[in-house]
């Protein structure tokens, strides 16, 4: 597979999963979303959940369709998203909240370390 090939097929698995993530927002799993949503945040946490499940539906079908000369910038504006959010991974780790199978500390903890690898994903999968 050439590297064009392998980041549209890169970008378009991110963007999927965006799409099905911000989905799963608003519906199923709206409340192990809560869970991340830290106290200090100023709105309800179930609107916080809402709002960024609306931007990851839109931030994904973006990654999807969007014509190739603004691909870069989605990209990173999904980095962009994806270090946004990073405080209520931290927050969820800190306030010992159980959402989505993370019942430990220690996986609570493990997760913090995903973050950077959707940061990279996003960005290297859209660079020219």
């Amino acid at each position: 597979m050439k590297n064009d090939q392998f980041k549209t097929v890169g970008r378009i698995l991110l963007g999927t999963a965006l799409v099905f993530v911000g989905i799963s927002h608003l519906t199923f799993a709206r409340k192990d979303f809560k869970a991340q949503v830290p106290d200090w945040i100023p709105l309800k946490k179930d609107d916080t959940v809402i709002y960024s499940g609306i931007a990851e539906i839109a931030l994904g079908s973006a990654l999807i369709l969007a014509p190739e000369k603004y691909k870069e910038t989605f990209g990173n504006t999904a980095a962009a998203f994806f270090t946004a959010v990073f405080p209520g991974n931290v927050s969820q780790y800190l306030e010992k909240r159980s959402a989505f199978g993370l019942d430990t500390d220690k996986k609570r903890f493990a997760r913090l370390f995903f973050q950077p690898v959707l940061i990279t994903w996003a960005l290297m999968s859209t660079r020219k």
